[in-house]
């Protein structure tokens, strides 16, 4: 029963473009819409109880409304919002940020991971000199002109817009290459003159896509020997997968690391972390303009502490630990089941392929069958798990997941396998 959520749709259509403020939040017929959450659950307006697995696209590893972050939030709005000034909470903010990032000298804070990706790709340009960036097929590092792409399959070819209003002078400079593939690396850089790859270390914009053994380390050898900025674009993995990010799990120190909604709490918040000879061009201190009215506020600051606070090993053993559990229980359904399916996991985020064997790149996840999906999901939703929508983002655990949740899931993924059987 969702008749609240329809009636709120339809009037929400007719002052915001396709109802929503956010194209991944649309879904046919309409959209849930959410009124509260409270640890791993949410609420929508019609009273229906969802165990939620989309956490606010990853950043809510502790569930909704966790005290300690509550409770900073609070302290930190008794005594403003918004200062137009540096603050102790921000200082403090990114000292915890570089002690934990390695690699990390410096940071500059912005208001997204759409705004940090774009000013790392300014800072690299001014620091190299060069034009020219590289991106991964099927990666998603914002929605901003340079690398709104559609998705290749050539490395070497140069992208085309992937949006209207988006001129070709804009993307000009951006090459594809294809994830997890080394020589489509080497062929990219080749003649010395791309600024940076920007790379998620683990691609979570097109499902969960690990990094093949070596790649990583084959990425930092090759963009080292080439003089191109490496940039792991870890908006979704930073603080998510380890408390350093995937570039503590991985063993891979980038030159320029970018975050975003992984460190505000559940508030807007991004970063550009990285070395002190590169982080050093970053205006008023050198001439590479970054800027933002409400980078670094004291209340996503306060958010942001209080998570990171609460962040210790234990709460990564718990995760993973769950995460193990879930992953290998859909594995099993489907192999018990014979289909043509897999679960590809890091961690805590993890996503269900169907219609492949294997997902190892952005052009073979867009080669799943998204169509299924979106039956798969719409089961989901009427059994009360709320997932993304989208066959290409990732579903998420938190610290509030109990037993009972997972084996929820794990139940009504079977189920909904029986509907979508014969699309897969």
């Amino acid at each position: 029963m969702r008749e609240n959520s329809e009636r709120l749709f339809a009037r929400s259509r007719s002052v915001m473009p396709g109802g929503v403020s956010s194209p991944i939040r649309a879904f046919a017929p309409f959209p849930s819409f959410i009124r509260r959450g409270d640890g791993p659950l949410l609420f929508d307006v019609d009273g229906n109880r969802l165990v939620d697995f989309c956490l606010g696209y990853g950043p809510l590893i502790l569930g909704h409304g966790h005290p300690a972050v509550f409770d900073a939030v609070m302290r930190q709005a008794n005594e403003g919002l918004l200062f137009g000034a540096p603050s102790p909470n921000e200082l403090e903010f990114a000292e915890k940020l570089v002690g934990r990032l390695p690699g990390a000298d410096m940071v500059r804070f912005a208001n997204s991971g759409g705004e940090a990706t774009m000013h790392a790709l300014r800072l690299a340009r001014g620091f190299t000199g060069r034009d020219k960036v590289v991106k991964a097929v099927g990666g998603f590092h914002g929605a901003h002109d340079a690398l709104l792409v559609k998705p290749g399959s050539a490395a070497m070819e140069a992208c085309l817009p992937g949006s209207a209003g988006v001129p070709e002078g804009a993307v000009g400079s951006t090459l594809l290459m294809e994830f997890n593939d080394v020589e489509a690396a080497a062929g990219v850089l080749e003649g010395g003159d791309v600024a940076a790859v920007i790379v998620e270390p683990v691609m979570g914009n097109c499902g969960v896509v690990p990094p093949a053994p070596g790649y990583l380390r084959e990425l930092r050898r090759m963009t080292e020997e080439n003089g191109t900025l490496l940039i792991f674009d870890e908006v979704i993995t930073g603080l998510r997968v380890a408390a350093g990010g995937a570039q503590e799990l991985y063993g891979v120190e980038a030159d320029l690391c970018t975050l975003g909604k992984a460190i505000g709490g559940g508030l807007p918040a991004g970063a550009v972390a990285g070395r002190r000879d590169i982080m050093e061009l970053v205006s008023p201190q050198g001439p590479v303009y970054m800027a933002g009215t409400f980078s670094g506020n004291p209340l996503t600051a306060a958010a942001g502490l209080a998570v990171l606070n609460h962040l210790d090993a234990a709460v990564y053993r718990s995760l993973d630990s769950k995460g193990g559990t879930v992953v290998q229980g859909l594995r099993d359904i489907i192999a018990d089941r014979r289909l043509k399916a897999c679960v590809n996991s890091v961690g805590s985020m993890f996503q269900i392929f169907l219609g492949a064997d294997e997902v190892s790149n952005g052009s073979d996840a867009a080669a799943c069958d998204a169509a299924a999906f979106r039956g798969l999901f719409l089961h989901m939703l009427g059994e009360g798990h709320y997932l993304p929508p989208s066959q290409f983002e990732s579903l998420f655990l938190c610290t509030e997941h109990q037993k009972q949740h997972l084996d929820g899931l794990m139940e009504a993924f079977d189920s909904g396998l029986r509907e979508v059987e014969r699309s897969v």
